[in-house]
């Protein structure tokens, strides 16, 4: 079985965000970028099917050459080989027509992506990937399993799981659930270091979106504390201020 991993590189959680330009790039400064903890719930699954010789994993990143450390760390993690499409990712149109026209060349058998990445947190990426193939996609899963040329998977939808079975191939986004993150041994980050890792220039695709400017969440404010029988004061904030009602 050949499956192709997506993966993305991302701030870490705890790191400072702040931008440049008039807010409108993003400042990478000091920023410690990590493999999208999705994506690594995603790989971790794919080794998990492959384990004992039953497969390849590949993965596969639209990343300028900063983002070749992330690579490595999943080729320490179990993966077999690696590419790098040769661009900045500019929005998830642009990752998902250059992750597909290279599957178009190099078919996979399954397709693999976290549910969002942590930055943008848009989870669109694999259904455009499946629209472009004319392939079935299925997002946000938590259990994958497969079974001669069928693969079932596990959604939770409001009051209950829907489970579907699938034939491949298929693109899944994963999620918490599917398999837990591998920490790379020693052994993987010595092997990483000579797996191939293919770098190709992208194709050439009409850009839809663009980005006018960033902006950070407003401060928090004070907590206001309302006596618990005046309902009406709580009522008339919620509508004032917190405009929820």
């Amino acid at each position: 079985m050949k499956i192709l991993v997506c993966i993305s590189n991302v701030p870490d959680t705890t790191t400072k965000i702040t931008f440049t330009d008039n807010n409108t790039q993003f400042n990478t400064n000091g920023v410690q970028f990590i493999l999208n903890p999705y994506d690594e719930i995603a790989l971790a699954r794919a080794i998990e099917l492959t384990d004992g010789g039953n497969g390849t994993v590949t993965v596969i990143n639209v990343g300028e050459i900063s983002t070749e450390p992330t690579i490595r760390k999943a080729l320490a993690i179990g993966a077999t080989d690696a590419v790098r499409i040769n661009a900045k990712p500019h929005d998830a149109w642009f990752v998902a027509y250059q992750v597909a026209q290279y599957i178009k060349a190099n078919q996979f058998d399954l397709v693999l992506t976290g549910r969002e990445a942590i930055d943008y947190n848009g989870s669109k990426v694999a259904g455009m990937i499946g629209e472009l193939l004319d392939i079935p996609s299925v997002s946000i899963i938590k259990k994958l399993d497969i079974s001669g040329n069928q693969v079932t998977v596990e959604r939770e939808i409001e009051g209950g799981k829907e489970i579907l079975s699938i034939p491949l191939p298929i693109v899944a986004g994963t999620a918490e659930g599917v398999a837990e993150p591998k920490i790379p041994n020693m052994r993987g980050i010595m092997s990483a270091r000579t797996k191939p890792l293919t770098v190709i220039e992208p194709v050439e695709v009409k850009t839809f979106s663009e980005i006018i400017s960033y902006e950070t969440p407003a401060s928090r404010g004070q907590v206001k504390l309302i006596p618990a029988d005046d309902a009406a004061k709580l009522v008339e904030l919620l509508h004032t201020e917190a405009r929820v009602i």
